[in-house]
């Protein structure tokens, strides 16, 4: 298994939505000058590449529509104008936050600073993926764990991050066996301004193995109420791994909400875990179609035992996903996680799985499928 990820062939495209013809050859005239590619998109934008993009361009129209289709707020947005920015303009770019209003062709010299701002910001070649269960009990946060593990045993990128964004299940350290160790957990974690550094995280946040830091939910006490988990909070978390260069492993598991749908928002890639069991697939129909209005890059892991015989291959027609593995029920798992928590995955299905999610990762994105 090749675990070389390809490396990152210079800062990501801005993300341009304009209706108007002229503003958009003007951005155009702009980005020429200052050396930056342009992923040119009519609205609606899917919102995958609404939060992944590092820049993200609008006119009114689309600035309106966005707000309209409550799309995340997230930073780097700039709004461009042919004149004098009015109200309605000034309107939009309040609903959408966007950080700067900019006179096109007047004022050109403010995009070039945001192009330079927000390249330098993403120029980190990071990987995030979220593992999402159909059902309870599916296995999601197993998988998680594992392929966590996996990647920083296989130095599948310099630092792996795992963050936990299942509030009520109870905390992926429990998983790990790392309860006890000191480090900040999600009630503990103060995001000043949308940002957080990665460095300041890996050194703050318990290790689980070499280069992995945890991100945990807390427990609570009886009659207390778990943290909640905000968007902003996790975008951050998220694009601090991302721009370090980490492989960022989000659990959502069944959770859903706002700071789920960053996670999906975010994500390079989304695994759906499904049990082989009629029930888990029928459920997994509903997820994945949740899954796809927000990102379209989605893999399957079938997991046995499959009581009726029910194959990966015929799981994956139905949902109508690429099947990344179909794999059987790992012996003493249950038993295993319950005395010392889950194990770095050297051999079986548990590690099958990772591999897997790991080779699609590898590949560069427009070979992924």
């Amino acid at each position: 298994m090749n675990l070389e990820a390809s490396a990152s062939s210079g800062p990501l495209p801005a993300l341009v939505s304009i209706h108007d013809d002229r503003l958009r050859d003007e951005v155009r005239r702009v980005a020429a000058a200052a050396g930056r590619e342009l992923d040119e998109q009519p609205h609606p934008v899917g919102r995958h590449a609404w939060t992944s993009a590092p820049l993200v361009i609008v006119d009114l129209v689309a600035a309106q529509g966005a707000a309209d289709g409550r799309y995340p707020r997230r930073p780097g947005v700039v709004l461009v104008s042919d004149g004098e920015p009015d109200l309605p303009a000034w309107r939009a770019a309040a609903s959408v936050g966007a950080e700067q209003v900019v006179t096109l062709p007047g004022a050109a010299v403010g995009l070039i600073e945001m192009f330079a701002e927000y390249d330098e910001q993403r120029a980190g070649d990071g990987v995030v993926v979220a593992v999402v269960g159909a059902g309870g009990g599916a296995g999601a946060s197993t998988l998680a764990v594992a392929l966590a593990l996996r990647g920083a045993a296989a130095e599948f990128r310099p630092g792996t991050l795992l963050v936990d964004g299942a509030p009520f299940g109870g905390g992926l350290d429990l998983m790990l066996g790392i309860e006890q160790t000191a480090g900040l957990r999600w009630p503990d974690l103060v995001v000043e301004e949308g940002r957080v550094s990665a460095a300041a995280l890996h050194s703050a946040l318990p290790g689980a193995a070499p280069g992995l830091a945890v991100l945990a939910c807390s427990r609570c006490a009886a009659g207390q109420l778990p943290c909640e988990l905000g968007p902003v909070g996790v975008r951050a978390v998220i694009e601090a791994g991302r721009v370090a260069g980490d492989f960022v492993v989000c659990d959502v598991s069944g959770e859903r909400g706002p700071h789920a749908d960053q996670m999906l928002d975010s994500a390079d890639l989304v695994v759906l875990v499904v049990p082989a069991v009629l029930r888990a697939v029928a459920a997994a129909a509903a997820v994945s179609s949740h899954i796809a209005r927000r990102n379209p890059n989605q893999g399957l892991i079938v997991r046995g035992p499959a009581p009726g015989g029910l194959r990966g291959d015929e799981v994956a027609e139905v949902l109508d996903l690429p099947l990344l593995a179909a794999v059987r029920a790992q012996s003493g798992l249950t038993h295993r996680v319950e005395r010392r928590g889950v194990p770095v995955p050297r051999r079986g299905p548990l590690r099958d799985a990772a591999d897997a999610v790991l080779d699609v990762l590898a590949a560069p994105a427009e070979h992924r499928w």
